[in-house]
């Protein structure tokens, strides 16, 4: 937690973002770095310790004893803003997802202009999951009839939602037997409202036991629906080359940065800006052309499918602003800040909202409909390019970074075995034989209390000495990127030996990019196939592999992580926990922290822990990885088994007099 004012290298790990706040001062404009400093956080808020769900309250217990002015006690209010939270998340993600398959099924009947189903093979595959009819069918009967499945799971009563049969047999069995298999995905969110109102749900297990019902609606339903849309409509992820920081502005050109979740405006805008009519608007507008790139997870939406550049992550949103070289920032939903409409006041970009569910006062609005999706494209892009004349004095950084993105389940197969032999084994294979010593999944957002993409680079390349294979989503991904972590050759000599041969052999960076945080379905289903394909256990909670989120800030990121211990995943979250408690002042106070952990562990296998240390986040990650190979019966890791074959081996053999090779290699 920060404590007065901070220098700029305290705020931020990246020298864009540092260059940035520096010229941030200079003109007396302030930041959420600068807004965190000078805000002081309610400590009796942040432990999750005040109630103001009725007008009685609020009520803050901080006294052994105390109650709220209901009797309700510090664990049932600490469940209860708990599960409100994974609700508002569960509901942020899975809205996005009923809004893909509402596209899905315009673009079906032809009525969502501009848009075409890109990955039919896809389409095809999520049809066979759920038994629809795939043979002697067009793509768009396939897709009408998937549509129409996707969309009742929202408004469902009773059953359970679809997607969750792709989950481990064994998995499917727990949730079962413990009660909190979804029925529908708005059903649940329904519930955990009501059960949090005055006078409803006194249980903090009880009430727990409903969040991860409801997250599991997010996860297995919402989010992934809202990903394989994606997919089929704008193509399935696979590497490609992009670029990322502040860098990607360019002085010559008209520059549009979309920002936001939602890919259906961004793709469009993509398809616009290289339209021929877009470019020559453009030109005579005394530009070079259109220059897009994005920010937070509408960023990795367009890097990873379009090789579209990344201007930042979440804090970088400010800071894009704040170069003078934005003719228009066109955000949709969340993680947008309410302060870009007065910091652009300063300079001469226009703040575009499109969504109907999004309007920030003073900003200009422009309303995306899918059915109208190019010429509204076009119209914005025309008012950006209309804004050019007004530029001032610029100040971009020149900072940028090369990566690659793409990583999808499906790319992962396929680089694993190829065309005819796709499949996991060589992953399980490195990680039973040691030469990976587990997986560990980076993702969530920046914080502006912590030193923004520190704890997720630090992390991330601690693990990659251990021989731990990262994958990451979101924000955290951006944050690699930048640091140049996601590229092939990036840094592989700080690499473990066993990680850095699977590395060379395969051809992949030690880092692998699987997209945005609606994305991190993907990473449920890679466990997925890790436990199919054997040798590494029968269910998800088996497998050596950890999520964190170190430096976590939203709703969703609470609703993903609990989704994922109800998968069976440990997850780390950095930073403080929003149910520490006071132990030392208030008794019961960590008793729902406690279940977060150990209760959840009980039930699920999987558990949820707020650390705030870094090393310590490293520490039990490899301490977790390692009961888990014991318990699987698989070796210990050992450095020194591996690190002499692969692409490193053959340039020593490559180095010696032929006779010293020849009698390296046959003895």
């Amino acid at each position: 937690m920060a404590k007065g004012k901070r220098s700029y290298e305290e705020k931020t790990a990246d020298p864009a973002a540092q260059e940035m706040l520096i010229r941030a001062d200079e003109l007396g404009i302030g930041t959420a770095f600068s807004r965190a400093d000078d805000m002081v956080p309610c400590n009796i808020g942040g432990a999750g310790m005040c109630c103001k769900l009725c007008g009685m309250g609020p009520c803050r217990l901080t006294k052994d004893g105390q109650t709220g002015v209901c009797g309700a006690t510090i664990d049932t209010i600490q469940a209860r803003n708990f599960i409100r939270a994974v609700a508002a998340g569960s509901a942020a993600h899975s809205d996005h997802g009923r809004d893909m398959a509402f596209t899905l099924k315009a673009v079906a009947n032809g009525e969502a202009e501009g848009y075409v189903i890109r990955d039919v093979a896809k389409l095809r595959t999520v049809a066979s999951y759920y038994g629809i009819p795939v043979e002697k069918r067009s793509p768009q009967e396939i897709a009408n009839d998937l549509a129409d499945l996707y969309i009742a799971q929202f408004g469902q009563q009773r059953g359970e939602i679809v997607p969750l049969r792709r989950a481990p047999k064994k998995r499917q069995e727990l949730w079962k037997q413990t009660g909190v298999v979804p029925r529908g995905i708005d059903r649940e969110v329904v519930e955990a409202l009501h059960r949090t109102h005055i006078g409803d749900d006194q249980d903090h297990r009880h009430i727990l036991q409903h969040a991860i019902r409801t997250a599991l609606a997010d996860g297995w339903g919402g989010s992934m629906i809202a990903t394989d849309v994606s997919d089929i409509l704008f193509g399935t992820p696979a590497p490609i080359l992009g670029m990322a920081n502040l860098g990607v502005l360019k002085d010559d050109m008209v520059n549009v940065i979309v920002h936001g979740h939602e890919p259906t405006l961004s793709q469009m805008i993509v398809a616009a800006s290289q339209d021929p009519e877009i470019i020559e608007y453009a030109r005579a507008a005394g530009a070079q052309g259109v220059n897009l790139s994005g920010i937070c997870c509408t960023a990795n939406e367009i890097l990873l499918r379009q090789g579209i550049p990344a201007a930042g992550n979440f804090l970088h949103q400010e800071l894009a602003i704040l170069t003078g070289a934005v003719e228009a920032m066109v955000v949709d939903v969340q993680c947008i800040m309410q302060a870009l409409v007065d910091l652009s006041s300063n300079f001469h970009t226009h703040i575009i909202t499109t969504s109907p569910k999004v309007r920030i006062k003073g900003a200009l609005h422009i309303e995306f409909d899918e059915h109208k999706a190019l010429t509204i494209a076009k119209q914005i892009l025309k008012t950006a390019i209309d804004n050019y004349k007004n530029r001032g004095k610029t100040h971009i950084p020149q900072v940028r970074e090369n990566l690659i993105p793409g990583f999808s389940h499906e790319y992962i197969n396929y680089m694993l075995g190829g065309t005819y032999r796709a499949s996991f084994r060589p992953l399980n294979d490195a990680i039973m034989a040691g030469r990976i010593r587990g997986v560990a999944a980076i993702v969530g957002c920046n914080n502006p209390r912590s030193k923004q993409d520190y704890l997720h680079t630090y992390v991330t390349q601690e693990l990659l000495k251990q021989d731990v294979l990262i994958v990451e989503t979101g924000c955290g991904a951006i944050a690699a990127a930048k640091q140049g972590l996601l590229l092939g050759e990036a840094g592989l000599d700080k690499v473990g030996p066993g990680l850095r041969e699977v590395c060379e052999t395969v051809g992949i960076p030690p880092v692998l990019h699987m997209g945005s945080c609606v994305d991190n379905t993907r990473i449920l289903t890679v466990l997925t196939q890790m436990v199919e394909e054997g040798g590494l256990g029968d269910d998800i909670d088996q497998i050596p592999a950890v999520g964190l989120a170190p430096e976590w800030m939203s709703e969703k990121a609470l609703s993903i992580g609990t989704y994922c211990v109800a998968s069976g995943a440990y997850v780390i979250f950095g930073g403080s926990s929003p149910v520490s408690g006071m132990p030392d002042r208030v008794a019961d106070s960590d008793l729902v922290l406690n279940y977060l952990s150990q209760g959840w562990e009980e039930l699920y296998g999987g558990k949820m822990e707020f650390i705030a240390d870094p090393d310590e986040m490293i520490r039990r990650t490899l301490a977790h990885i390692d009961a888990k190979r014991a318990a699987l019966g698989l070796p210990a890791w050992d450095p020194q088994r591996f690190g002499r074959s692969g692409d490193a081996r053959m340039l020593e053999l490559e180095a010696l007099p032929v006779a010293q090779r020849r009698a390296a290699i046959y003895g």
